[in-house]
């Protein structure tokens, strides 16, 4: 059980861009003299008290706190993880800026959430922190905003559904990403060129990100393969696919997940990701055009060439622009015993995804470790692993996304 602390959660990073739309969702659903204790943190005390200001309007009654700290000063993070029962965090590449809070987190017994997407960091952390965490009681839950919970939690949906009306699991599960409207956070992209270019001096890096299970423990096989890299008709769907860019971050928490939970989806459960399109020249001119820009991105003078015209992180769309962005996720589950009985979920949200709707569901991911009852022991845990039913219930209500079963198909 996670000690009492001054605060119940601490919001890291509030000041950059995807932070403050956390905190401005705090404020709104939560507000800040109500039953959840937070408080807003981050290295600049005067960008923190302007934050302060435009959060707290006239009409808002109460006062948010302030803390300052040094991501790169182990004792100023130490300090900062021993006020809270949980530590929200929003400041990336993770890779660069978060061991340092992880591992105080997990020594402190302090519960933490994160937007990383980084596949190698966390295939460090995780063993790297595992036992300190299993010790204190500390529940660390990375990839909390689009990548990976919409996956995850809507793979976890789909087969609690299937065990319902079958009593077993899909032995395949099939995500297929429909439209999609919004542009790919900037601290996404920060966090992609830090991977590449690791990856380009570091062979453990390239290791990992081609292991489909390297968020398992070291040795876990199984029978995935290589991400989708091609133009593919699916028979399933009645679509071409392309392929997806947050597959190789998604599948592997998906992966992670069926093994945390003890595999209840079987020994042989299958997971894969792409992008539905419209017709087949769709589907080969987006894999193409990904094929390019991953080319482009992997090089070092080309990157660098390239960053000059990338979104940075701090940079965002408007509010018009995120309300006007919207996302679904198909889950195809194939019965182990009866391939002609597949169930069908759909995951969506009428928010952009990268930035409106990723906000809302770190925003709940923390206040459910927070405020809800635990359903695990410290560790490090996927969100349908560590939070589950709580974690469901409070992205449809309060944060808003749609989470059904579609059986006409």
């Amino acid at each position: 059980m996670t000690p009492d602390r001054e605060f119940d959660l601490i919001l890291w990073g509030a000041t950059g861009f995807t932070g403050q739309l956390v905190a401005e969702y705090l404020v709104e659903t939560y507000g800040v003299d109500g039953p959840l204790r937070w408080a807003i943190a981050g290295r600049s005390q005067s960008k923190l008290e302007n934050l302060q200001r435009q959060l707290l309007v006239d009409s808002q009654a109460g006062d948010l706190p302030i803390l300052v700290a040094d991501s790169t000063d182990r004792d100023s993070v130490d300090a900062l993880a021993l006020r809270a029962r949980v530590i929200c965090s929003t400041v990336g590449p993770y890779a660069r800026y978060g061991t340092e809070l992880v591992a105080a987190c997990a020594e402190a017994g302090t519960s933490y959430c994160d937007l990383t997407g980084e596949v190698p960091w966390m295939a460090r952390v995780i063993p790297a922190f595992e036992q300190a965490a299993k010790n204190s009681g500390a529940r660390i839950v990375h990839c909390c905003g689009f990548d990976s919970i919409p996956s995850d939690m809507g793979t976890w949906f789909l087969q609690q559904a299937m065990q319902r009306r079958h009593g077993t699991g899909a032995q395949r599960v099939k995500s297929r990403v429909g439209r999609t409207r919004g542009t790919a956070s900037g601290g996404t992209v920060a966090s992609m060129l830090d991977m590449l270019e690791q990856a380009g001096r570091d062979p453990a890096v390239r290791r990992a990100l081609a292991d489909p299970y390297s968020l398992c423990p070291a040795g876990t096989i199984g029978p995935d393969g290589p991400d989708q890299v091609g133009a593919r008709f699916d028979p399933d769907f009645e679509q071409w696919t392309s392929p997806f860019v947050m597959s190789a971050i998604n599948s592997r928490v998906v992966r992670r997940s069926h093994w945390l939970l003890g595999q209840p989806w079987g020994e042989r459960f299958t997971y894969d990701e792409s992008q539905l399109c419209r017709s087949r020249l769709q589907a080969y001119s987006s894999t193409a055009g990904m094929g390019a820009a991953m080319g482009i991105l992997a090089l070092g003078p080309t990157r660098r060439l390239a960053q000059h015209w990338l979104p940075k992180p701090g940079d965002g769309p408007d509010r018009e622009a995120r309300e006007a962005g919207h996302y679904e996720l198909f889950f195809h589950g194939t019965h182990p015993d009866l391939p002609g009985q597949p169930m069908r979920a759909r995951v969506s949200h009428t928010l952009d995804p990268g930035y409106g709707s990723t906000a809302r569901m770190l925003a709940e991911a923390a206040v459910c470790l927070a405020q809800d009852e635990a359903i695990v022991e410290g560790g490090f845990w996927t969100p349908a692993s560590g939070l589950g039913d709580a974690l469901l219930h409070r992205l449809q209500s309060p944060a808003g996304l749609t989470f059904e079963l579609l059986d006409n198909y």
